[in-house]
């Protein structure tokens, strides 16, 4: 299990004291454009101390743009943002200095061995020699990765690298973490593991701004959720608070209705669709609001009673705003 959260070393002491009572990631306007393509559209999002943000979207959404612009590896066309009260581009370094970043692809040099790979770490945030290799040891101890110390990387399974590839995003005690679509290529296993380091890492206080596309992490791991599309947010709320956006889409599974019942309810305007079920029940389907009302009063009034409703998850919220054909703002 991850380390206790201390002061970062080199300058964290120094943000903290700037936060009280900030967010610890601040978005305003932020733009960035490669040629003629807008990555990012004025984008505004913050993420309070303590939390994760997951920001999720399809590939091409704009969210491993806005990692890179917040971990100072781009520079933003427009708009500012913030890490811990430092500017992400005037004050560059300072950033560096109280983040941690784990990407998509690992930055494990394959033919170093665990132990190396963090030392190696530890050397570029100028950790020095001795204070590098007590914290690789802390850290292959904490990601249960000791025994796999001395073995070259290469050698390592998925799940094991992207573990080692967060102890090495931690190796300078940073206070907030990027984590750029983390368990893309784990087996679900290993996922379910990784998300729950995240969630300990949590735990210990630390911020954490997640990109992903997996629903079940952003359920599972997030406090909110930013839903990005083509470079603009469309909403960011708490994974079970973006269902009242698609409000209008219900599901109504009833036992045992009457025929005539059935299609009674069918002629209710909002009702998109029915259909028969394995247990011998139907499921009702209504995209519009106020139709789900309409429909359990038609039910009731015939004496069905049998009846749940269901809300949608997040997977269905994500298919409905952003699906295969994107959503434009």
């Amino acid at each position: 299990m991850p380390e206790q959260l201390t002061v970062a070393a080199g300058g964290g002491g120094h943000a903290g004291d700037r936060l009280a009572g900030a967010a610890v990631i601040e978005v305003k306007g932020l733009r960035k454009s490669f040629g003629s393509v807008e990555a990012l559209r004025g984008v505004d999002f913050s993420v309070p101390e303590g939390r994760v943000l997951g920001m999720l979207g399809p590939n091409g959404a704009g969210k491993t743009t806005a990692v890179r612009i917040l971990t100072t590896l781009l520079h933003p066309s427009g708009g500012r943002a913030s890490v811990c009260g430092y500017d992400v581009v005037h004050h560059a370094a300072d950033v560096r200095r109280v983040i941690g970043l784990a990407g998509q692809a690992t930055a494990i040099t394959p033919d170093l061995t665990g132990r190396e790979n963090l030392e190696v770490a530890g050397r570029l945030y100028h950790l020095g020699k001795e204070l590098s290799r007590r914290r690789a040891g802390e850290l292959l101890d904490s990601f249960e990765l000791s025994a796999a110390a001395d073995r070259q990387a290469k050698t390592y399974s998925g799940g094991m690298l992207r573990r080692l590839d967060l102890a090495a995003s931690l190796i300078g005690r940073p206070r907030v973490l990027f984590l750029d679509e983390p368990t893309t290529g784990m087996d679900p296993l290993a996922a379910r593991e990784f998300r729950t380091l995240i969630a300990e890492l949590k735990g210990e206080g630390r911020t954490i701004l997640l990109t992903t596309h997996d629903m079940v992490e952003a359920e599972t791991v997030c406090d909110r959720v930013t839903l990005i599309d083509r470079g603009r947010i469309l909403a960011t709320e708490t994974p079970r608070s973006l269902g009242s956006l698609i409000s209008r889409f219900q599901r109504i599974d009833v036992e045992d209705a009457p025929a005539e019942v059935v299609a009674d309810v069918e002629r209710i305007p909002g009702v998109s669709s029915i259909t028969a079920q394995p247990d011998g029940g139907v499921r009702i389907e209504v995209n519009e609001e106020g139709a789900t009302q309409l429909v359990l009063q038609r039910l009731v009034e015939s004496g069905v009673t049998a009846i749940k409703t269901s809300l949608p998850s997040l997977e269905e919220v994500y298919v409905q705003t952003i699906g295969e054909r994107g959503l434009t703002v």
